[in-house]
C-alpha cells in the first residue's frame, strides 16, 4: 500500500484487518496508514456461496486474509487450484486476469487479487450461462469446461 487508505463503515458492520475482527458500534472512517491485509464485512463470501470456479478460488484467498492460522493451508490449496483453472478457461481476458491474480498472490497482495477475481464474476456467470461461446471451444462446452 504505496497511501493510505480511508474506509468507512456503518454502525455494526464488520472489518477484517490481519486476522482480527472488528466491529464498528456506530458509523465510522478508519484510516489505514501502513500496508495491512483487509477485508470488508460486504466482501466476504459465505462457503456455500463458493458455487463457480471463481468464487472457489476467491474463497481460498479469502481464509488467507481472515484466518491466518490456516493462512499457509490456503495458501498451497491456491497454488494447487490456480493452474486447474488456468486449463479449464479459454477466455483471454480470464485467463489473463487469473496470471495477474498469482502475481498479485506471491507479492502478497491478496486483496487486490480478490478485488481482481470479483470483477470476473460477470464474465464467469455469462460463460456459463452460455452468453459467451465465442471464447469457448466447442469441444471444451461438451466436456462441461469453462
Amino acid at each position: 500500500m504505496k497511501n493510505t487508505l480511508k474506509i468507512s463503515l456503518k454502525a455494526n458492520e464488520k472489518i477484517y484487518i490481519n486476522g482480527a475482527v472488528v466491529r464498528a458500534d456506530r458509523k465510522v472512517s478508519l484510516e489505514l496508514l501502513n500496508d495491512v491485509q483487509f477485508l470488508l464485512e460486504s466482501h466476504v463470501l459465505q462457503p456455500e456461496q463458493a458455487s463457480t470456479p471463481l468464487r472457489q478460488l476467491y474463497f481460498i484467498l479469502q481464509v488467507m486474509l481472515v484466518d491466518p492460522i490456516g493462512a499457509v493451508q490456503a495458501r498451497d490449496m491456491f497454488r494447487r487450484s490456480l493452474p486447474l483453472l488456468l486449463a479449464t478457461f479459454d477466455n483471454a481476458e480470464i485467463l489473463s486476469s487469473l496470471k495477474h491474480v498469482d502475481r498479485l498472490v506471491a507479492e502478497d497482495h491478496v486483496y487486490e487479487a480478490l478485488k481482481t477475481i470479483r470483477s470476473l464474476y460477470p464474465l464467469e456467470q455469462r460463460i456459463i450461462a452460455g452468453e459467451e461461446t465465442a471464447t469457448v471451444q466447442p469441444a471444451r462446452a461438451a466436456g462441461g469446461r469453462f
